[in-house]
């Protein structure tokens, strides 16, 4: 399973790129202004940098909800570096869009992903990436996990390429979950992904064996 990190903070970049687990990134509007970034300029150059720092497919999302509008601000960003994955929300223009980048060899992750029946669509038109939202399912009382199962064995049984890549993930249990039930990435912030070195028997044992070696060398 991949591990993409799901922020626009270079140093939260870098310290997941570090860890040496980093797959790649994704961003959307919300990530990107809450770092301050304003300015299509600027916009544009921070994903950019964001390329520079991992080896992986980093996610950036249009603004336009028409086709023709999505089609120009996705040609825009998949010529800014060959990692940029154009990331189209799952409405009717958006899966018209999906079909066109896939048939120009552009990579799309369709986002906003609630049900089953929109993941069919999806990879049905070509979609590189499919993004399931499960703690947004998890709010209203539905199970994000179980909508991840289902669309990995709807994909499997008809082999479709597109990959699943759980979104909205708020905790370590979250990815151990998306990982038990086959999902090909998560994509999540840094604590999550930080959680999982954590163990208390872990800190305990490091504690005794760094006690035990004091002694041995006093």
């Amino acid at each position: 399973m991949k591990f993409f990190i799901d922020t626009a903070n270079l140093a939260q970049i870098q310290e997941a790129q570090d860890l040496g687990i980093l797959d790649g990134v994704t961003t959307n509007p919300s990530l990107i202004a809450r770092e301050g970034i304003k300015g299509n300029v600027n916009i544009k150059q921070h994903y950019i940098d964001i390329c520079n720092i991992v080896d992986g497919d980093v996610s950036a999302e249009v603004i336009a909800t028409d086709f023709k509008g999505i089609i120009k601000e996705g040609e825009e960003l998949a010529k800014l570096h060959p990692q940029i994955v154009v990331k189209v929300p799952m409405i009717k223009e958006g899966i018209k869009a999906v079909k066109y980048f896939y048939n120009k060899g552009i990579k799309t992750n369709c986002t906003l992903v609630f049900s089953a029946s929109q993941a069919l669509l999806a990879a049905k038109a070509g979609a590189t990436y499919v993004s399931p939202f499960i703690g947004r399912l998890d709010d209203i009382g539905e199970s994000g996990i179980d909508l991840v199962a289902q669309i990995c064995h709807i994909y499997e049984l008809h082999g479709f390429e597109t990959q699943v890549l759980a979104a909205s993930i708020r905790s370590q249990k979250h990815i151990i979950q998306c990982a038990a039930v086959g999902a090909d990435v998560v994509t999540t912030p840094l604590a999550p992904i930080l959680e999982l070195l954590k163990h208390d028997l872990t800190d305990e044992g490091l504690a005794k064996f760094l006690e035990d070696h004091a002694k041995n060398n006093s």
